[in-house]
């Protein structure tokens, strides 16, 4: 028999006339479109998750919580009303700040002589700060060199996995002579374990991956933000980081203290979180020309 269409011909029987077969087609077409639909789905509830790699990671309990030194006060010894023995001359002050201090009035900041600022950008790969514009842009208006900051969480993704959405989310840097080189901040876990669960080993491979990261996508070696306790503790007082990677210590004390292993000198120092104004506050170890000069590059 003809197969061919027109007056007269005849036609084979057609599946479609099954309704098994009607049923079979719409499984069909329903598995294919929410095959298609997944990554789509998946990419909605964590936009800058890696598809193909490790399953989407938890959102953080309290990022808003967690800003830089806010663990160091609960686990070190410390006075956070001690003055500071070294002199304005020989240094320049600077604040660091988070979404916690929403709207901050950067004039009274500059008239107080504070000249440079951190922000918090992103902790692990699930946060982004919400002030983060306003506080970074509103720091540069003022005329202060401005900088971005990573809070840690080593346990919930790999060190090259948090550098990137880092960098995508304010991390990166721009040779512009008022952009401090991005900073990776590690202190203790606000969320369990000191060390996050991990080896002396693993803490030290995931800094590397993390700052390897960092200097390959933004051309800088990152600050590292640390207090001396906690280096000891969870690296093992490494020293492997010392000859590229600035020091920022953490020390609520007249003087910064003994320093992690391999640093001869700090290059920042935190030593109070109840500075003037916005709480955490910070020295450069030098004048406002090497200030600049570390901005640079």
């Amino acid at each position: 028999m003809s197969l061919k269409s027109g007056k007269g011909a005849h036609r084979a029987p057609s599946r479609l006339r099954s309704p098994h077969a009607i049923g079979a087609l719409g499984v069909a077409v329903t598995a294919a479109v929410l095959a298609t639909l997944a990554p789509a789905m998946a990419g909605a509830a964590d936009p800058d998750h890696d598809a193909g790699t490790d399953p989407a990671p938890a959102s953080v309990p309290h990022p808003e919580r967690d800003w830089m030194g806010s663990t160091i006060a609960r686990h070190e010894k410390s006075d956070p009303g001690a003055a500071p023995r070294a002199t304005r001359a020989g240094s320049v002050e600077g604040v660091d700040v988070s979404d916690h201090q929403g709207s901050v009035d950067w004039a009274a900041l500059w008239d107080d002589n504070v000249r440079f600022a951190y922000v918090k950008a992103t902790e692990s790969t699930t946060y982004k700060n919400p002030s983060f514009a306003a506080q970074y842009n509103g720091s540069f208006q003022q005329g202060m060199i401005r900088g971005a900051y990573h809070f840690a969480l080593p346990d919930r993704s790999s060190g090259t996995r948090q550098a990137d959405f880092f960098v995508r989310n304010g991390g990166d840097w721009s040779d512009d002579g008022k952009t401090l080189p991005p900073v990776l901040d590690l202190e203790y876990n606000p969320y369990g374990a000191t060390c996050y669960g991990l080896t002396a080993s693993q803490i030290v491979d995931w800094i590397g991956d993390f700052t390897a990261r960092i200097k390959e996508r933004t051309g800088r070696q990152p600050v590292i933000y640390t207090a001396t306790g906690w280096w000891k503790t969870c690296t093992g007082n490494s020293a492997a980081f010392a000859e590229r990677n600035p020091l920022w210590l953490a020390r609520y004390a007249a003087t910064p203290g003994a320093l992690p292993a391999g640093w001869d000198t700090h290059t920042l120092w935190q030593y109070t979180s109840t500075g003037p104004l916005v709480g955490d506050h910070n020295r450069f170890n030098g004048s406002l020309a090497g200030l600049k000069a570390l901005a640079t590059g």
